[in-house]
């Protein structure tokens, strides 16, 4: 196929005609796998008098301590201990507490749990232990818990009114429980990668390898991925590889493998319906990590293909920081730009199975 020059359209946020191009390479279709719960190894806890954690009383550590250490009695991921300490930190600044508040008044304890008998007696709620393997458990029985958001697996246990509550506190808990185990390690290439940490600017891969244009007729200028090099697709592509865990080659999503009924992911054109065909949610909040997709002519995109880019942050005044490749007119085009663009210009967000749309 022959490409084409881009245009500069002057819109209100989204400056620039968007080139949504991609490379249509012949794959042998491969089912796409399930996602499996990798979220590492279940740690164990190293803490005696002497440990100290910046900011934190021997007593915060103890039950921090006390939640991992129930969390590897019931064979708990890293990651599963590490949204265990984050719930109690948002609950209770992990202290044993004797009193509830406005909203539960009969809560008690580091997870504030209720006196409605899911929880136990009063003296199971006030111990550490007991109540670190209840909240556990009930984590445990959450369907697709590890690919949860942490703050979203938090919630549909405690069923709190903020879904986004405990997010400030996942920083805090990765720290904690780091230090308080045994051994190094990172939730880093594992399947349960958490979304929105997936590189700072422009980490692309293959920031200098030829666009189609430049490789020339019969060259090869298509990625690891199966899209052309520096297309807002392969860009994309590769933030969805990179938050899912997959950062190296045999990449986990490919054009030719993302959808489950044989049909390449293709164009930015056929985004949205390849996330449908999927079944992952789409929504109209802008998400951290998301994709964001423009349908043809939308926010001036191209009238054909359309354009993909990635949520970078996410802004208090109705607008979001925007990622991507090939969002810019020569001769700046395929290479990196971040753009702020308000929050109802692109035709909808595309979340990954580890992100659940703010209501």
């Amino acid at each position: 196929m022959q490409g084409k020059s881009v245009g500069l359209v002057s819109l209100i946020v989204v400056p620039g005609l968007f080139f949504g191009f991609i490379f249509s390479v012949l794959l042998m279709f491969t089912p796409a796998k399930p996602v499996a719960a990798d979220c590492g190894p279940t740690v164990s806890v190293t803490i005696n008098g002497d440990t100290k954690v910046d900011g934190y009383t021997q007593e915060q550590l103890k039950n921090a301590a006390a939640i991992m250490g129930a969390g590897k009695a019931l064979k708990l991921s890293a990651k599963g201990q590490m949204i265990s300490v984050m719930v109690a930190l948002g609950e209770s600044g992990l202290r044993v507490l004797d009193h509830g508040d406005a909203a539960g008044p009969d809560s008690r304890g580091l997870f504030q749990q209720r006196g409605n008998g899911a929880w136990g007696s009063y003296a199971d709620r006030m111990d550490p232990i007991i109540s670190a393997t209840n909240f556990i458990k009930a984590l445990q029985k959450v369907n697709g818990w590890e690919l949860l958001e942490p703050t979203i697996a938090g919630n549909k246990v405690q069923r709190n009114a903020d879904p986004y509550h405990y997010q400030r506190y996942w920083p805090e808990a990765v720290k904690l429980v780091q230090a308080l185990s045994d051994g190094n390690f990172s939730l880093e290439g594992s399947d349960c990668a958490i979304p929105g940490q997936s590189g700072a600017g422009d980490d692309y891969p293959w920031k200098n390898s030829p666009t189609w244009m430049q490789a020339g007729a019969g060259a090869a200028a298509a990625s690891p991925l199966g899209m052309f090099y520096r297309e807002c697709v392969d860009f994309a592509l590769w933030r969805v590889n990179q938050q899912m865990g997959s950062t190296s080659a045999p990449f986990k999503f490919l054009n030719g493998n993302f959808r489950p009924d044989g049909q390449k992911l293709g164009s930015a054109l056929t985004w949205k319906a390849g996330w449908d065909a999927k079944g992952w949610p789409t929504g109209s909040v802008p998400r951290v990590g998301a994709v964001v997709w423009y349908a043809p002519g939308a926010g001036g995109a191209d009238p054909t293909f359309g354009h993909v880019a990635v949520v970078k942050a996410v802004k208090d005044n109705g607008t979001y920081v925007e990622e991507g490749y090939n969002g810019n007119p020569p001769p700046d085009n395929h290479n990196y730009y971040t753009r702020t663009v308000s929050s109802d210009v692109p035709s909808a967000f595309l979340y990954l199975p580890t992100q659940e749309e703010r209501t």
